[in-house]
């Protein structure tokens, strides 16, 4: 039987936003944007939903005086996106004989 797939996490921005941030401690936002060839606007709004849905924390902050947005994963995220993975592994799995 398939399982459901969060419908949050199965949109392939915010898909590789997540996968991003599960690899490293944070991210700034012009490295996100870079890694995944997002527009700015689309990428604050992706962005945004994720931290809305409490998968990801977003401290706002300066370097120097330039304004500077760094994401985290939170630990509900992790689990969000280990039970995805989980989910999917259902779409992909073969038949047993």
């Amino acid at each position: 039987m398939f399982k459901e797939l969060n419908p949050l996490l199965h949109s392939e921005l915010r898909l590789a936003v997540m996968s991003l941030l599960l690899g490293v401690e944070e991210a700034d936002f012009v490295f996100i944007r870079e890694q995944t060839g997002a527009t700015a606007g689309n990428l604050s709004v992706q962005i945004d939903k994720l931290r809305q849905a409490g998968y990801v924390e977003v401290t706002k902050t300066f370097k120097g005086k330039m304004p500077c947005t760094i994401c985290r994963i939170t630990p509900a995220g992790v689990d969000a996106f280990e039970e995805y993975v989980e989910a999917l592994k259902t779409y992909i799995a073969r038949p047993k004989k």
